[in-house]
């Protein structure tokens, strides 16, 4: 009985809506539902375990620093991962692996465009490395 009033008091905390979540290389879209106060790095956590549990490919890993979400109808920059995802007033998204040089930034505090590996994560190194095997 505790579980049911749980499960109705997170209702009412806001609206749940589905989403559609493409990961960059995968074969199709991640569909899940979310709370339109669901931090947007909640949704990256949820798309990742889904991806995983799913037994997709390419294999992405876990760490949620390495990737950033972006919105088709927000621009060209990534989604704050610290923004709600009901502000976005989107249902589709696009999971892309950060740029190793981002990432480099990111730890040393500092930018090195040098430092980036040339197609590291991204699905056109994916589809030569396929063909290469």
């Amino acid at each position: 009985m505790v579980l049911y009033k749980q499960k109705k008091n997170q209702a009412a905390k806001g609206n749940r809506f589905l989403i559609s979540v493409t990961v960059l290389g995968s074969a199709g879209p991640i569909r899940f539902v979310v709370n339109e106060e669901d931090l947007v790095v909640a949704v990256i956590n949820t798309a990742l375990k889904s991806y995983a549990r799913e037994g997709r490919l390419p294999i992405l890993g876990s760490d949620l620093n390495d990737f950033l979400l972006y919105c088709p109808n927000a621009g060209s920059d990534a989604i704050s991962p610290w923004e709600t995802i009901g502000s976005l007033g989107a249902r589709n998204f696009m999971l892309c692996k950060k740029p190793q040089h981002l990432k480099v930034a990111e730890k040393d505090g500092r930018s090195n465009a040098a430092i980036s590996q040339k197609g590291s994560g991204s699905w056109k190194a994916w589809i030569n490395k396929v063909t290469q095997s």
